[in-house]
């Protein structure tokens, strides 16, 4: 490995894929051997050398650049954490200034936001801020359920966090700067070991309910286009008539796209809860594809379409062409869930001063209507379920322990990446008929292997393959389950007339 083949190979890169343009090569390339502690290149062929590259080929010149990196000791420490932290600054010095970027997305927009946005997820691809390479070892699938498809996903992408920068973080002064992961202020910011590196990051300002908001990508896009829309100060998650607001504006600007918020209270929210953001993308999930299981109609609101929707967790959509009445309606309800309480099916608004309720909402465009989800939720726990009555109840725990948050109640399963090697291990196990009750790592599947001995009988005559194939096909019937445990009504009769409870009293 040469490094200075390497670099040309990295500035032809940028010029591939746009990031750079020819009279900006030299430029580029004194920056790269600037941030490599190289004075110079050793012939006048390196110096003009622009070397044929594929846009799949960034993995391997980052890890080449890398390497010579860990041999200079350049990098501190050879970590995962140190690497992408370098690698980044590299990437960074292609990106092109915030000012440039939002110019050229605001004249796309002119001609079209779909114009706009493709530019902006590809340009977000091309700057290596989305690891295309990382992206694509997740491991996806699609599995019928009673509830429709579910839409699986074994995360692969987002990088677990090493010894080594577990130690170092341990080690590092918290500076409070950028105040979380979603701040402006991440935009360009070099990062250190317990930050992410942002150099390569470029963000868009948008204008939500008069106020002003951020759009940009997710890193690890867990579905296509995945954005995330973030307020321009660093104020906690809160779900108010102001929210319905936003989304809907967004959603005015950005057709194409869906919306939605988590929710504003611990267990029931998301991983962030500090920082009011919204998440959405050019992705239809399962959700939006189930039906109206019964129709509602609310009193005052006779002109807008409601009704229960066919889903394991407990939604009302309603669907109006007038943006207003769904705001007026969707406040309406908020205020109703806010203070509701019915002992019989175990919802109380509020234990020993604390609020329970809150909701999801979720926002689209259909046709020339605007439609939004409407997704309750409560977060009351007990000595029996601990981490929340309405939280994946631990029998299930051994396929997904996490908060379920909006992506999930969509329908699309973000699962922990330990269970590519253990659905393995375990596929390996049942062919072979071996017990696994007291595997350390393998024994918390034990009643689940169980039960699907009891369904299919021997494993015996089936491939690893096919008993993988299996596994993938039962865990998304435990998803399934997952959000029937987060659904505040169950998927009952007696579910049911609790729900049409809460809506007679709208």
């Amino acid at each position: 490995m040469n490094i200075f083949d390497e670099i040309n190979r990295l500035a032809s890169y940028g010029l591939k894929t746009g990031l750079i343009e020819k009279q900006d090569l030299i430029y580029v390339k004194n920056q790269l051997l600037s941030a490599l502690g190289i004075d110079g290149f050793e012939s006048p062929e390196q110096v003009t050398d622009i070397p044929t590259v594929e846009v799949l080929d960034l993995e391997d010149i980052l890890k080449n650049i890398l390497g010579y990196a860990v041999e200079k000791k350049l990098i501190n420490g050879d970590s995962a954490t140190a690497r992408d932290l370098f690698d980044t600054k590299l990437m960074g010095i292609m990106t092109d200034r915030p000012s440039n970027i939002v110019a050229k997305f605001n004249k796309l927009y002119e001609i079209s936001p779909m114009r706009a946005t493709d530019w902006f997820y590809k340009f977000s691809q091309d700057t290596d801020y989305i690891r295309r390479y990382r992206i694509c070892r997740d491991i996806k699938w699609i599995s019928k359920t009673e509830f429709g498809d579910m839409d699986i996903t074994i995360n692969l992408s987002k990088p677990e966090k090493d010894p080594k920068a577990i130690a170092a973080a341990k080690n590092a002064k918290n500076i409070g700067y950028p105040s979380c992961l979603l701040c402006k202020e991440n935009e360009g910011y070099a990062g250190r070991i317990n930050h992410p590196a942002r150099n390569n990051h470029r963000i868009i300002p948008v204008e939500l309910a008069g106020e002003k908001w951020w759009f940009q990508y997710s890193p690890y896009v867990y579905y296509n286009e995945h954005c995330i829309v973030f307020n321009d100060s660093h104020i906690p998650m809160q779900i108010s008539k102001k929210t319905f607001q936003r989304l809907l504006d967004f959603i005015t600007l950005f057709p194409h796209y869906v919306l939605g918020s988590n929710a504003d209270l611990p267990i029931v929210g998301g991983s962030i809860l500090t920082h009011d953001h919204f998440q959405g993308g050019a992705y239809v999930f399962p959700m939006a594809k189930a039906p109206i299981q019964k129709k509602i109609r609310i009193k005052g609101f006779e002109d807008v379409k409601a009704g229960i929707v066919k889903w394991p967790m407990s939604v009302l959509r309603i669907k109006s062409a007038d943006k207003k009445r769904i705001v007026e309606l969707a406040d309406h309800i908020l205020q109703k869930w806010r203070n509701y309480t019915d002992e019989a099916a175990f919802i109380f608004a509020e234990t020993d001063g604390e609020k329970h309720n809150t909701l999801n909402p979720i926002a689209r465009r259909r046709d020339n209507l605007y439609e939004m989800d409407l997704v309750l939720r409560n977060n009351i726990t007990t000595a029996e379920h601990p981490l929340g009555v309405y939280h994946p109840h631990a029998e299930l725990h051994h396929i997904k322990k996490e908060n379920i948050g909006l992506i999930e109640v969509m329908g699309l399963a973000i699962l922990p990446g330990r269970l590519k090697n253990e659905f393995g291990d375990l596929a390996k196990a049942l062919v072979q008929n071996k017990d696994i009750s007291a595997d350390e790592t393998l024994g918390k599947h034990s009643d689940w292997i169980n039960e699907l001995k009891e369904k299919y009988g021997s494993f015996a005559d089936k491939s690893e393959a096919e008993t993988f194939e299996i596994l993938k096909i039962e865990a998304a019937i435990v998803f399934s389950k997952v959000l029937e445990h987060a659904g505040v009504y169950k998927c009952n009769a007696e579910g049911l007339k609790a729900f049409e409870r809460f809506i007679s009293t709208l």
